[in-house]
């Protein structure tokens, strides 16, 4: 990872706005910008010289994983230390302006940073500015990516095996996890969804206890994070004889994911991406029943941006990568989704997931 680039061209955006330096305390953006892992370290980025604050804890881990920061090892906590950083070169620091990442800092916090600063130095709130660089990967991202998405899409056929009427949901996801750890994962980017029956109407439930029921779906939504690069996937079974009517919803939604795909490129807006699979849905009956956004970011962060909805304005680039993944749900009856991982690239965009979409019944 260029760790010096992406400080640079931070530096250069801190040249055209009214900030003195930036304080970046959101640890997924403290990353990006110089390699830090660890679960505890503030990355202070001034016009010349970028400083990184962390605890005795990781003296060892920041020294060697921190590229292009000065290494400040925090004797006390690390908004004093950030203080008293300042108030070192309090000559300078009169009249600064630090931004802050307004979205990531407490209340509390900003109070209580405010209040050990030396006289004089102002913060303030600053834009998603390091967000918004880290929507388009580079190749080093994305070849992380691809990776988390391959590992994480052998834990479908792991699913597979395990999954049956009388199985509990959490039992399945026991599987997953167990699968991903032993092949290499980090961790799962979330909780793993493992929802049947009338439960798989609900978007984000999570395994419970309930054992899975024949005459249902089972929506089975996963993903791991490698190297710090998260994945997410979601695939939907019927258990038991399936019916007609449960063909006919799979059938809308797979083909309102496949229109939505066919949007992506490089200039499109994200909301005609959504727009898109709503169409298809709409025209089958059943937009109604589609009750969320067709998408969104993935990276280092499980949730980015861009969010890929209806009145979003963002224009997709490549190096973007997103997910697809239209659902149509069905109170108390049962509901499906379908979600691949999609890369934007300089023509139209690569599909990273490589599972099928086929109706499948076990």
């Amino acid at each position: 990872m260029d760790f010096h680039t992406r400080q640079k061209k931070l530096r250069e955006h801190l040249a055209t706005t009214r900030f003195d330096a930036l304080l970046i305390s959101h640890l997924p953006n403290v990353r990006y910008l110089c390699g830090f892992t660890g679960s505890a370290g503030l990355l202070l980025v001034e016009e010349d010289v970028s400083v990184f604050f962390t605890d005795v804890r990781y003296d060892t881990q920041s020294r060697h994983e921190v590229k292009g920061a000065k290494v400040v090892i925090a004797p006390k906590a690390l908004l004093g230390t950030v203080a008293e950083w300042m108030s070192a070169k309090r000559k300078r620091a009169r009249g600064w302006s630090i931004g802050i990442e307004a979205e990531h800092v407490t209340v509390a916090d900003k109070k209580r940073l405010g209040d050990l600063l030396p006289a004089g130095v102002r913060l303030k709130s600053a834009s998603a500015v390091v967000e918004r660089a880290r929507m388009v990967k580079d190749e080093d991202e994305l070849e992380h990516i691809r990776a988390a998405v391959q590992l994480g899409a052998t834990l479908f056929d792991r699913a597979l095996q395990v999954l049956r009427a009388g199985v509990q949901e959490s039992e399945v996801a026991a599987e997953m996890e167990y699968a991903a750890r032993r092949a290499g994962a980090e961790a799962m980017s979330f909780p793993t969804i493992i929802a049947s029956g009338a439960r798989s109407a609900l978007p984000h439930g999570r395994a419970s206890d309930r054992a899975i029921a024949a005459g249902g779906f089972v929506v089975c939504d996963f993903g791991v994070i490698l190297a710090g690069y998260c994945s997410d996937q979601t695939r939907t079974v019927w258990v038991g004889a399936p019916t007609d009517e449960a063909r006919r919803a799979y059938e809308a939604v797979r083909e309102a994911q496949l229109a939505a795909i066919a949007a992506v490129r490089p200039g499109v807006g994200v909301g005609e991406v959504d727009a898109a699979a709503r169409k298809v849905l709409h025209k089958s009956g059943l937009g109604r029943y589609f009750t969320h956004s067709t998408g969104h970011g993935v990276g280092l962060e499980i949730h980015e941006m861009p969010r890929v909805a209806a009145g979003q304005r963002e224009t997709l680039r490549p190096g973007m990568v997103i997910t697809v993944e239209p659902g149509l749900y069905f109170p108390g009856k049962w509901g499906v989704r379908i979600e691949d991982m999609v890369a934007v690239t300089q023509s139209g965009c690569e599909v990273l997931t490589p599972t099928s979409k086929d109706f499948l019944a076990v």
